[in-house]
């Protein structure tokens, strides 16, 4: 009797863990995102110029060797202050990146991978600057 319970406790494992989808949405869910301010963010990595983007969607953070649409992405994991996913970009590589969220205006971001061919690996500061200007005081 005891090893069918066995069997049965596997088999009921084994359907929760398949039942499982990886996310691949670019609207993904992520607790350590989601708490995150949108606005203008400035992104700080060693060695190179500050860069600034106007962040409307978090989950940009996860590609910034990346920025190409349609990626697939998958959830490695998805804690409070900390979510890590893997992503692939076609023939444009891949990457694996971790964010960290100190306060919803300040993170930190490791990443790696591929890019056009070439590995990489880096870690960043970034954190919210202000609001993003507005279309019509952009320069054209």
């Amino acid at each position: 009797m005891k090893h069918g319970k066995k069997l049965v406790m596997v088999a009921i494992m084994g359907a929760a863990l398949s039942s499982r989808a990886p996310a691949q949405s670019p609207r993904m869910t992520l607790q350590a995102l989601d708490q995150l301010e949108t606005g203008l963010w400035q992104i700080e990595e060693p060695g190179k110029a500050v860069r600034t983007m106007c962040l409307t969607d978090p989950t940009a953070l996860l590609q910034l060797a990346h920025a190409v649409p349609g990626c697939t992405r998958f959830v490695i994991a998805n804690e409070a202050h900390s979510s890590t996913v893997h992503y692939s970009c076609n023939a444009a590589g891949w990457g694996r990146t971790t964010v960290r969220v100190a306060t919803p205006r300040a993170v930190q971001i490791d990443t790696q991978g591929i890019a056009a061919k070439v590995p990489f690996q880096f870690s960043a500061d970034a954190h919210k600057v202000g609001s993003c200007p507005s279309a019509a005081a952009a320069p054209k």
